[in-house]
């Protein structure tokens, strides 16, 4: 199987394992009429059907069923003459159906082994159960369909797939309490199907999903993986067969054969006079005159030794009560043997399905039908057993179809048709998030513009802050500095010991302390006296109590600076909201907790935003590194500017570092083209309603969210959760942006994803799952690109403003949504090289830009007080 699955050549396992495309088992909620078409399922009879499907709510109808028995000249004939004869067969029964002239949707349930293409296109290997028509074989049996469907002109019906009974059977099961995933039918013929990765499936190319793949293991053991235990019997029939040498283990199996292989012992056992008394007769002699009736009349429980009577001298024949004694133990030990290869066969099966299962799912279901199973006395009872020795550890349901080839073949076909319907809502769901290059380059020109404003000091949605930082690391900095944090509802005390970048490097101590939320959204005088709080706690434990070092402050909120040590908070985001702060320099608030508290003194020389800490926490390392990007709960860009283009600060000679803030950008409307209905749900239940709006697009506080909403939309369409409105999704910000991360996992499997959001509260399908992923992924590629659209801006202002043909930067990045996403950074990388061609921009990940990187701010500016 694994083998076949990959496509390798070897000698002894012959199985086919053909992919179906049946991509996903029936959820309950398929519903609508169908035509059925089958053909194979039952030796020469062809039957159509017309299938009601009401889903699980719904009360069952039965279907309408018709038979029609094909003629040898038919069965032995062209082709042509085959299908002309099944379009027919159609016409008739719809003529009685009165059914006007509706378009049709119409399931082909032929059993023969096939090739498939797709759920609608299927080339026939090879005929088998006495079929043999010529012009068929390495043909498409849909096409053939269609084209005799349109000879006979009279009905608009669209053959939507074709299946095998296998498959049919697999389908057919009610998905309550649990799907089915393995098909398995003994008939005339034998054979099973079963739920795939795509991922294994060679053929497919495919890494996501699942398909049903037709195993075709009638074939097994035609190049002699079966001969420890053929027979002189079985070799004897396969060479008297229509097909000598092939369907190896369908012939050990199959209903077609049972009754052939006991007629072969007997006639053996007559010949060595153990039964009989050594006498046959012309009929038992005759091919064919023993068949699986027989045998299951014979193994009766009840009634086996009269009905064997009966049998014998209907061939001719006049035995004693031993002989139909004995008569009875050949057909057991041949039906036995039968239902023991079936069950080793399907515990290949079940090992591999049990390799792929969700842990989450318990235990296996398997579909059942075919003649041979359902009817036979022992059959089935004889196989179960077997498949539990051979596998204990398995939880195996066995549930009969309910009519497989008819009601599994309306159900593929409706499957397919809500699969192809889902996915067109999906498609259009999501198509305003996928953007294009033209997209991508707008918002690139709109915010170059932008900026250019800002920095004249005109009407900009970027306020362009001047940060008073003047330079980047020379590598010349050197001694103690105290850093803190404050960001998040976690906020740091660092001692940060700057050597040379060769030899000592820089040496780190930090505390990490919290904010409680009554305290982010008290007064400020709680706000700032807790941080103070904080920082004699770190002097303690760390024995610096007494002494005085420089200290650079990050504070990542958005500031307008005056001065390196002089930020006027314009606005409280990331849940804080203390009160008397915005409008007001927050080093003066800090300084004043500081002298509200005794015995401390500290030397308060910059205040640093975070995203100025990673970039210079970045430039100790590279010298090249003149751009900070955060993308993490939020978002901001710092970049080095020439002086002479900052309106806001006097003189034309070098450059200032620039907090462009960009997280508001499009606050002006600029971004109206690209907010999608669930990015305005998003931005009108927020704290800052019309406010920040390029954040809201990109950063992690609000990506969960927004896939939230569009979870909510495709279960309000039905798309997703059968259409049950879960209250976990009603319930903002459940869906967390770690998620997306974890979702979006290219080694995560789908039993993964579903334990993720069943943790939610959420119960998915298979299908629900990879839509969730799928919706995760284009939300956050849209946010990364649209990231990259902004970094393109940057630089190419920063190539332009110097005047160079191209230019090679670096760009710092900090947070977790661009370090712990499986592909933001990569998507963030090719908009960039895609949009700024003439810049050579590398990426170098900030190593705590917001502690090391304010002290290395306050070093910088040491530096360059002390030259001055």
């Amino acid at each position: 199987m694994e083998k076949a699955l990959n496509r390798q050549t070897d000698p002894t396992p012959t199985v086919q394992m053909l992919p179906t495309y049946v991509r996903s088992t029936p959820v309950g909620t398929e519903k609508g009429n169908f035509l059925v078409l089958e053909l194979g399922t039952s030796g020469t009879t062809l039957r159509v059907l017309w299938v009601t499907l009401t889903g699980i709510t719904g009360q069952r109808k039965e279907p309408i069923i018709w038979e029609f028995t094909i003629p040898t000249e038919i069965m032995l004939g062209t082709g042509q003459q085959l299908f002309d004869f099944a379009a027919d067969c159609l016409v008739e029964f719809l003529d009685q159906l009165k059914v006007g002239s509706q378009s049709i949707q119409l399931g082909f349930n032929f059993s023969f082994p096939c090739h498939q293409t797709g759920l609608d296109q299927s080339t026939l290997i090879s005929w088998t159960k006495g079929f043999k028509c010529s012009g068929v074989e390495g043909h498409d049996v849909v096409q053939l369909l269609r084209d005799a469907i349109q000879r006979q002109g009279a009905y608009s019906i669209d053959v939507v797939a074709v299946v095998n009974d296998t498959v049919s059977a697999m389908m057919s099961c009610d998905p309550k309490p649990q799907a089915c995933e393995i098909g398995l039918i003994v008939d005339t013929g034998t054979n099973a199907c079963y739920m795939e990765e795509a991922r294994h499936v060679r053929e497919l190319g495919e890494e996501k999903g699942r398909i049903c793949v037709n195993v075709q293991w009638g074939s097994f053991g035609d190049s002699g993986a079966l001969e420890p235990v053929q027979t002189p019997f079985d070799l004897q029939l396969d060479q008297e067969s229509l097909n000598p040498g092939t369907q190896r283990f369908e012939k050990m199996i199959g209903g077609l054969y049972l009754g052939e292989l006991v007629r072969l012992v007997l006639i053996y056992l007559a010949g060595q006079k153990a039964i009989f008394c050594g006498v046959t007769s012309p009929a038992l002699l005759t091919c064919g005159s023993v068949n699986i009736k027989h045998v299951m009349e014979i193994e009766d429980p009840c009634h086996g030794r009269a009905r064997a009577q009966a049998v014998l001298q209907g061939l001719g024949l006049d035995p004693s009560t031993q002989d139909c004694e004995q008569v009875q133990q050949v057909c057991e030990a041949v039906s036995a043997r039968a239902a023991r290869l079936c069950a080793a066969a399907l515990t290949a099966i079940l090992a591999r399905v049990k390799s792929n299962q969700e842990r989450s799912q318990q235990g296996i279901a398997v579909a059942t039908g075919g003649h041979v199973y359902e009817q036979h006395p022992r059959f089935s009872t004889i196989l179960q057993h077997t498949v539990r020795l051979l596998a204990p550890d398995s939880h195996i349901t066995f549930v009969p179809s309910e009519d497989g080839g008819g009601r599994g073949a309306a159900m593929v076909t409706a499957v397919a048709s809500r699969l192809a319907l889902h996915r067109r809502q999906l498609d259009q769901t999501l198509a305003p998030f996928r953007l294009d290059s033209e997209q991508l380059k707008a918002v690139q020109d709109q915010m170059r513009k932008a900026m250019v404003r800002g920095l004249r000091g005109e009407a900009s949605s970027l306020p362009m802050l001047p940060t008073y930082v003047y330079g980047i690391p020379d590598g010349t900095e050197r001694g103690d500095f105290l850093a803190l944090d404050l960001g998040g509802t976690k906020f740091r005390v660092l001692l940060v010991k700057v050597g040379s970048r060769n030899e000592e490097g820089i040496k780190i101590i930090n505390q990490v302390f919290s904010i409680p939320q009554g305290v982010a959204q008290g007064t400020g005088k709680q706000l700032f006296d807790h941080i103070v709080d904080c920082i004699v706690c770190f002097q303690e434990e760390n024995n610096l109590s007494g002494q005085t070092f420089p200290l650079g402050f990050t504070f990542s909120f958005p500031c307008k600076q005056l001065g390196l040590d002089q930020g006027i908070l314009l606005n409280w985001t990331k849940g804080f909201n203390a009160s008397d702060c915005v409008g007001q320099d927050v080093v003066s608030l800090l300084r004043d907790a500081i002298g509200r508290r005794q015995g401390i003194e500290l030397n308060v020389v910059a205040i640093v935003n975070d995203t100025v800490g990673t970039m210079m926490s970045c430039g100790y390392d590279d010298p090249y590194c003149e751009v900070g990007l955060i993308v993490g709960t939020g978002t901001n860009v710092c970049y080095m500017e020439e002086l002479c283009n900052v309106s806001a600060v006097p003189g034309d000679e070098g450059r200032m570092c620039i907090n462009m803030e960009w997280g508001a950008f499009g606050d002006d409307d600029l971004l109206k083209e690209l907010c999608t209905p669930f990015d305005i749900n998003v931005d009108k239940s927020s704290i800052n309603p019309g406010k920040w709006r390029f954040e809201k697009l990109i950063s992690g506080m609000y990506l969960g969210e927004i896939v939230r909403q569009i979870l909510l939309f495709l279960t309000r369409l039905g798309v997703l959760f059968r259409g049950q409105v879960f209250q976990c999704l009603k319930t903002k910000d459940i869906f967390k942006t770690k998620f997306l991360s974890d979702i979006e996992r290219d080694d995560l499997e789908r039993w993964q994803i579903k334990a993720i959001l069943e943790k939610l509260g959420l119960p998915v399908s298979c299908d629900d799952a990879m839509m969730v992923r799928e919706v995760c992924l284009v939300v956050s590629r849209r946010a990364a690109q649209l990231c990259g659209a902004g970094v393109a801006a940057v630089v190419e202002k920063i190539r332009e403003s110097r005047g160079l043909e191209e230019l090679t930067v670096t760009v710092g990045v900090d947070g977790t949504l661009y370090k712990l996403h499986p592909h933001f950074s990569n998507h963030v990388k090719d908009t960039v090289q895609q949009l700024a061609p003439r810049c050579s921009v590398k990426f170098l990940q900030s190593e705590d830009g917001s502690g090391k990187g304010a002290a290395l701010v306050t070093a910088v500016a040491c530096r360059l007080a002390e030259s001055t």
